[in-house]
């Protein structure tokens, strides 16, 4: 028997709080298509006094696609989908610390991310998102059409570098150096979504390094230009954490950041990503596929 969701705005560009379910059940089919609806329509939705181990997690995860193990990031012992993110109280840099797409590093980057908070800080450690749609539609009708023509690089290799802010040594968190050329792939600036068919930017500043055909000093004025439009606070929400809260964002239309400003305080939270289906699974595919 599927439940009654309610279902409550949170931002005007995106977001939205959804209570009466609980995530740690086996949750029937129409439960979860409702869950999904409301992913696509609101981009990133939050749910609060959740209580999931970490194979509960994998497993309404996995209702939606398979779940990624990340190449640099060590998983959890006997849950290797599970990526422990934990900032210690000596930590000075915290993990997620900068406006990005996870995974758009990859050839076929993720749909989704479920984030799970353990334990949060006494201030601080909020997370906040930005509809990349909505970032899209405020541009004017001729640079829009421009960039729909065009693609851009996106890969690893910087921010995963030695010096790169998702590489530095963390006390609770096993992160590996992208260690020579891990490679680069070409996605369109202009995504289309396959499920909604509404048009979002698909760059960021963590992983995009220039745009599919330029030298890097042609790329960047467009994309300095694409960035800081596209973290205009009109296109954000912002979510305050509590042990027990989820996010459940799109990363095909969505980016995040994590705050970084508790210091000398404790904060480990639980994700699990979602990739797209395999090409081959043509059934799942038109539903979950990345574009």
């Amino acid at each position: 028997m599927s439940q009654t969701l309610q279902i409550r705005r949170v931002a005007g560009a995106l977001g939205a709080e959804i209570a009466g379910v609980d995530l740690s059940q086996d949750l029937p089919d129409e439960t979860i298509a409702q869950i999904r609806r409301a992913l696509v329509e609101h981009q990133v939705i939050f749910f609060r006094g959740q209580d999931l181990t970490p194979a509960r997690q994998v497993a309404f995860g996995a209702r939606f696609g398979p779940l990624n193990v990340h190449p640099f990031v060590a998983g959890m012992a006997g849950n290797p989908e599970v990526m422990e993110i934990i900032k210690e109280p000596q930590d000075r840099v915290n993990f997620g610390g900068g406006w990005h797409s996870d995974m758009s590093f990859l050839e076929r980057p993720s749909i989704g991310s479920i984030l799970y908070a353990v334990e949060i800080p006494e201030f601080g450690g909020d997370t906040l998102f930005a509809s990349q749609a909505a970032a899209f539609e405020a541009l004017s009708p001729g640079l829009q059409a421009t960039l729909e023509g065009l693609n851009a690089v996106h890969s690893a290799s910087r921010e995963y570098s030695a010096k790169g802010h998702s590489a530095q040594k963390r006390g609770s968190m096993s992160v590996a150096e992208a260690d020579g050329y891990v490679g680069e792939y070409v996605h369109p600036v202009v995504l289309t979504h396959p499920e909604t068919g509404r048009k979002a930017l698909y760059v960021n500043p963590a992983f995009t390094l220039r745009i599919d055909g330029w030298s890097k000093r042609e790329s960047k004025p467009l994309l300095d230009f694409l960035f800081e439009h596209s973290r205009y606070e009109g296109f954000t929400c912002r979510f305050r954490w509590e042990a027990g809260s989820v996010a459940f964002w799109d990363n095909r239309s969505v980016w995040h950041f994590a705050l970084n400003d508790y210091p000398g305080q404790r904060r480990h939270m639980r994700r699990v990503t979602v990739d797209p289906w395999p090409l081959a699974a043509s059934v799942c595919a038109d539903a979950a596929a990345f574009a």
